[in-house]
């Protein structure tokens, strides 16, 4: 054990899902405790049937607080809220059983980090129905539920893979809806956000690049006016402010760019234009990171994948990037 190294917090995410295999996979890797003392929250009897079904070696150590956990590789400290009926439990389906439990895993996580007793928070992935047929949880998802306990106004997601990173002026809303949402107020706003973010994360005079929205950035107005109407005007507005960006810049090029070093990061417009940007880059090592919570939480950038949940073929990959990442960034948030 190391007491020198971050205290990563990991809810197992939807029960019904590949989740808690994949935190299972990932724990079992040394690397993770080169970096981080991870404690896991979920429920005991589903971690067991995975560890029988995945046959792994390793052994649970059953804690009531982080201060009880022995950090050591081939052993997973836990949390066990014991919320889960095993009798009624069906992996790969959508439950409201399972959504509240997933719930409460990431309360429970919250929790942690509020008393002191741990450091950051690293999710595996939770399913929105599963939420939605809970009782008496009225969150869509992982950021709506930290943004609401901690009183957070409107956090940010940022993409990783490698060296190409991506924030987002709109997520989980329509394309249609989105639209309307790229005001030169808003746009000005998240690039001083996002400024702000990186150098929260260490780098030093970002450099960043606003994603246009038509083709060819709407060739002088061609192709559409937002980019004249919304998007320059509130990039100038950010330049003001002392943020050094570059747009807008047509979206088939400018994620390639900033890939190969050209820019520090990409705000892009809406859900899909950033999230295919990523995960054809490489879809396993993307990693989400939020911002604009008072602490550090990091992600897998991937569902429950219902449709494979109880194989024991999920990849963990996409779970130990985020598991690093929060322990490569814990310190800048510490300062």
């Amino acid at each position: 054990m190391n007491n020198n190294l971050p205290v990563i917090v990991i809810p197992t995410g939807d029960p019904a899902g590949i989740g808690p295999e994949i935190v299972i996979k990932s724990l079992a890797q040394q690397e993770i405790y080169d970096v981080c003392n991870p404690v896991v929250i979920g429920d005991q009897g589903v971690l067991k049937v995975i560890m029988e079904s995945i046959h792994t070696h390793l052994e649970l150590n059953v804690i009531k607080q982080t201060s009880e956990a022995i950090f050591e590789s081939g052993t997973i400290d836990l949390i066990d809220l014991d919320n889960v009926d095993l009798d009624s439990y069906e992996m790969g389906m959508v439950s409201g059983m399972c959504g509240r439990a997933s719930y409460e895993y990431i309360k429970a996580a919250h929790d942690l980090i509020e008393s002191g007793d741990a450091d950051a928070i690293c999710t595996p992935p939770i399913n929105k129905e599963s939420l939605q047929a809970a009782e008496d949880v009225p969150y869509i998802d992982h950021t709506a539920m930290l943004s609401a306990f901690t009183e957070a106004d409107d956090p940010m997601t940022m993409f990783e893979v490698n060296d190409l990173r991506i924030f987002f002026l709109t997520r989980h809303v329509s394309l249609a809806d989105s639209i309307p949402m790229m005001t030169k107020e808003r746009v000005e706003d998240y690039l001083i956000r996002c400024k702000k973010a990186l150098e929260l994360l260490g780098i030093e005079n970002p450099k960043l690049a606003l994603a246009g929205l038509n083709p060819h950035s709407g060739e002088g107005g061609l192709f559409g006016r937002e980019e004249i109407d919304e998007l320059k005007p509130g990039l100038e507005a950010a330049r003001e402010q002392g943020v050094e960006v570059n747009g807008p810049v047509p979206a088939d090029s400018v994620f390639h760019q900033a890939a190969n070093g050209r820019y520090d990061a990409v705000l892009s417009l809406y859900h899909d234009q950033g999230h295919i940007a990523a995960k054809m880059y490489d879809f396993e090592r993307t990693v989400s990171v939020t911002n604009g919570l008072p602490y550090l939480r990091t992600s897998v950038d991937h569902g429950t994948a219902f449709d494979i949940a109880g194989k024991g073929i999920a990849s963990s990959v996409s779970m130990v990037e985020a598991i690093k990442a929060a322990a490569k960034y814990t310190p800048f948030f510490k300062k």
